[in-house]
């Protein structure tokens, strides 16, 4: 039973009041729980289900009728498997150009003895209120001959201005100054403190970072929209958009194959859904740990 200290350091039974306190903290948190659970529950029960039951309102808290019409409909397709392959070539290629940005640059912004350091913070914070629009941004890319070509969904995505002050806020407060000023008496420079110093120190951060750019990009659809015209560079996510587009606006013929093709389209909906967050689902349990430290750091003070 939880209890209270006295300030002698004796205990006492909680009195009604902390236990009505802490009856209402938990019915609220069931209740956010369930809030925040039952879409993703439903979504998976509902991709495996008859459409009919789904569109009739009968898979509430279970299957009905299971099917996986919509499954074999998905990855019976080339082109899924393409987008799969394209989103984990963006991805890795994302993570490893982020990380030779981020974490040097999060190193540089945290020493105190950089020129124009506050210059620096004026010119990074800037660009998290202000952006200068779709064209402009399109015209850069194409004026940089990147249209068309995988680069237009990387580069782009290579540093997040959040991620870099988290990481100068993880140097700041984890890596003691008078560690470094010990290497430099040792004669050891710059970028050897750096290689052999901090970046052992830093695996927390860098696995926090490789995480959010990684998730960033695989669920990261707009800038190949955007910029991608050829569909054998489409990522995953954009596959699934135009295969449920498509499904939807094809219906035709008899008011049977319209329904069917209705139905059809309307479990693609939710099998497109568990496609593209499968991945993520299953490696979720294994780095959650990262994402609690990833709060953490976020959460000093920088």
């Amino acid at each position: 039973m939880l209890k209270r200290k006295q300030a002698e350091g004796g205990p006492i039974k909680l009195t009604t009041g902390d236990r009505a306190f802490y009856m209402v903290n938990t019915i609220l948190l069931a209740l956010l729980a369930l809030i925040v659970l039952y879409p993703l529950y439903f979504i998976i029960i509902a991709s495996f289900s008859d459409p009919d039951a789904v569109l009739g309102g009968r898979v509430i808290l279970y299957p009905v009728d299971v099917t996986f019409e919509g499954y074999a409909k998905i990855l019976q397709r080339t082109d899924v498997w393409r987008g799969y392959l394209n989103t984990i070539i963006y991805t890795i290629l994302t993570v490893i150009l982020a990380l030779a940005v981020t974490i040097p640059g999060g190193w540089a912004l945290s020493r105190q003895t950089i020129p124009g350091k506050k210059f620096l913070m004026v010119y990074f914070i800037i660009p998290m209120f202000f952006g200068g629009g779709l064209i402009p941004f399109y015209n850069v890319m194409s004026s940089l001959g990147l249209i068309n070509t995988i680069w237009a969904v990387i580069l782009p995505s290579i540093l997040s201005v959040w991620n870099l002050f988290m990481t100068r806020t993880f140097f700041e407060s984890s890596i003691p100054q008078g560690l470094v000023e010990a290497a430099k008496i040792d004669g050891a420079g710059e970028f050897r403190i750096f290689t052999m110093l901090v970046l052992p120190l830093s695996k927390a951060i860098i696995a926090v970072m490789a995480l959010y750019y990684a998730i960033g990009q695989w669920n990261s659809y707009f800038n190949a929209m955007i910029f991608l015209q050829n569909e054998n560079l489409y990522p995953l996510q954009l596959v699934l958009k135009e295969i449920l587009i498509a499904s939807e606006s094809t219906m035709g013929g008899s008011g049977e194959t319209i329904l069917e093709q209705y139905r059809l389209a309307n479990q693609i909906k939710y099998v497109s859904v568990i496609v593209s967050s499968a991945p993520v689902m299953m490696l979720y349990p294994f780095v959650q740990k990262y994402f609690a430290q990833g709060v953490m750091i976020g959460s000093l003070k920088g």
